[in-house]
């Protein structure tokens, strides 16, 4: 028996990306007890928040990682995993005290990774999560 599948889009969050039609792609996508959330970053109507600051960029994503979980009924809690893509890894710190913040108690498997570049030269981090709902 197949799941049902749901997706979110950004639109549908009132944070529409200038990518996802033109890519082909959804904010988060469930199936049965699993959501995934594609790559986030700090753009809300189509233009960069916190340019130049990692920190606030993490911040940013994160609460939009969060609104498309909860758009999929799931919560931070519920997340297993989460990707963090980086320009520039010597911010690590500054980004990683923003995930920490938001998943010091949770406590997911994470990855920070030095990418040459994203989307936008504006972004600094972009985010990927998976949550389990139990």
């Amino acid at each position: 028996m197949s799941q049902q599948r749901q997706n979110v889009s950004g639109e549908s969050l009132g944070q529409p990306s200038p990518w996802e039609k033109v890519v082909g792609y959804s904010r988060a996508v469930r199936v049965g007890n699993v959501v995934q959330v594609a790559g986030t970053t700090a753009t809300i109507g189509g233009q960069v928040v916190g340019v130049g600051d990692p920190y606030t960029q993490t911040k940013v994503a994160l609460e939009i990682v969060a609104q498309a979980l909860a758009a999929a009924g799931a919560s931070l809690e519920q997340v297993v995993r989460t990707r963090l893509y980086v320009t520039d890894i010597s911010q690590w710190q500054e980004i990683g005290r923003a995930h920490g913040e938001v998943f010091g108690e949770i406590r997911p498997a994470a990855s920070m990774v030095q990418v040459a570049a994203l989307i936008d030269p504006q972004h600094l981090v972009e985010i990927e999560a998976e949550a389990v709902l139990t």
